[in-house]
């Protein structure tokens, strides 16, 4: 989480001092209008910033993947960003908004503005006379992008509809990069914020158009076959082998694919539950958690054909410690499977002790962990939390001694996963040892 909370305030102060750099706000008079038209070039600028970059990371771009985490934090990051875009835009609405209506009440005088000024390029004359369209299309696109961020942030509007309305906003951007292109102040055209703007505006078109065509992770889709279904009742989960027939770039233990079992629903992500052989073959587990999962298992058939995109995430067990202690929280068992997979295949480098936490345990599930644990040579530690208790992180380090000198990796619900953190980092483990996925991606 470091790496996207230092970005995300990157991003914030750099757009506010090259504005500031730009803007004569600190030299204008104390006069209300000069300031107000200051503070809404401010929040246009911001505004367009984070939603630019907002929109390229929706693009899903695999390079930047190393510099933020994982895609996982990506997201996270995205979400931020376009919960920051919602305030910001509405103070920008609120800025150009209400001073025109404590105008109209009478509790403000309206201010003598001054003749426009020529332009001397024949692009910004043009700017010049679309301002007009560009001031009433940018307001119903503030009112659209409202509805639409409001609409992703409801985590009970079912996903298949998210996903169908989420890709309006790819719409509603190009028309606030629009709007944004025409009313910028003409000055800071001659400062670095206007080509900075600009790029960020350029790069987020290009991923708003992929988005609008459909092409988000083409280079990284693969289609296959259902070759294999189990289901475990006790614990809702379905294993889920396929067949690719096209090539795949092979992937490592707790990466995760996008995969669209039915287009009308659109891809969602899966954590790979297979170690990569080379052979084709790809498993997931997944937990029926809401009305879709729920559904796999009546759905679902042998034959049916899949697409599967990546593979992303960063959550890939690399470290330099003497031992490792993994913690799983219900179906986040998923990306240890697929590492005891590819652990048992070879060499055991690092002591490792995995505690899987579970409400809902399934006989056949668990004889399944226990016979991959004792391959993998991984000391495993099952507490179902109905009858164990909760995992902390006293009992955390009561089982295992040498936890000051190893890392954790954790998956599993987000709340287990803050509060054994907090705690254990409390009691002296380093915050960048303990690794994490975030679980919800939306």
């Amino acid at each position: 989480m470091k790496e996207i909370k230092i970005s995300y305030l990157v991003l914030l102060a750099l757009l506010s001092v090259l504005w500031l750099v730009a803007d004569a706000v600190l030299t204008n008079s104390s006069a209300f209008f000069p300031f107000r038209a200051s503070m809404v070039n401010y929040t246009g600028i911001l505004g367009m910033g984070v939603m630019s970059v907002g929109m390229i990371l929706s693009a899903r771009p695999v390079r930047l993947e190393p510099l933020l985490g994982g895609l996982d934090k990506m997201y996270r990051l995205h979400k931020w960003l376009g919960i920051t875009g919602l305030v910001i835009v509405i103070l920008h609405w609120s800025w150009v908004k209400v001073p025109k209506w404590m105008v109209g009440w009478g509790w403000l005088e309206r201010p003598v503005r001054a003749p426009a000024s020529e332009q001397p390029l024949a692009l910004f004359r043009f700017f010049q006379s679309q301002r007009g369209l560009a001031e009433d299309v940018g307001e119903w696109a503030f009112y659209a992008a409202v509805a639409l961020i409001v609409l992703a942030l409801i985590k009970r509007f079912p996903y298949r509809y998210f996903f169908k309305t989420h890709r309006l906003l790819a719409m509603v951007y190009l028309v606030l990069v629009f709007h944004s292109l025409v009313l910028m102040k003409f000055s800071y055209w001659g400062e670095v914020i206007g080509p900075f703007i600009a790029v960020l505006m350029l790069a987020g078109t290009v991923a708003a158009l992929v988005s609008l065509f459909r092409t988000v992770g083409h280079d990284r889709r693969a289609v296959g076959l259902i070759e294999r279904l189990i289901h475990y009742p006790d614990n809702r989960v379905i294993n889920v082998s396929v067949m690719l027939k096209d090539p795949w770039p092979g992937h490592e233990a707790g990466q995760f694919a996008f995969v669209t079992f039915d287009p009308h629903e659109g891809p969602h992500p899966f954590t790979l539950s297979s170690a990569w052989a080379g052979d084709g073959k790809l498993s997931f587990d997944i937990k029926g958690i809401g009305d879709y999962t729920d559904t796999l298992p009546a759905t679902l058939k042998v034959g049916d054909g899949v697409k599967v995109e990546g593979p992303y995430g960063q959550f890939d067990f690399s470290s330099s410690k003497p031992c490792q202690i993994w913690v799983a929280g219900g179906i986040g068992i998923t990306p240890f499977i697929a590492r005891m997979r590819a652990l048992a295949e070879g060499e055991r480098r690092q002591a490792i002790t995995l505690f899987y936490s579970t409400r809902m345990p399934d006989e056949e599930f668990i004889s399944n962990i226990r016979a991959l644990a004792d391959r993998a040579k991984v000391q495993l530690r099952l507490l179902v939390t109905t009858k164990d208790g909760p995992l902390n992180a006293e009992r955390l380090c009561q089982w295992v001694s040498e936890w000051k000198d190893a890392d954790l990796w954790f998956c599993g619900p987000s709340s287990f996963g803050r509060a054994l953190r907090q705690n254990l980092v409390a009691k002296g483990l380093a915050t960048e040892d303990f690794h994490f996925e975030l679980f919800d991606m939306r």
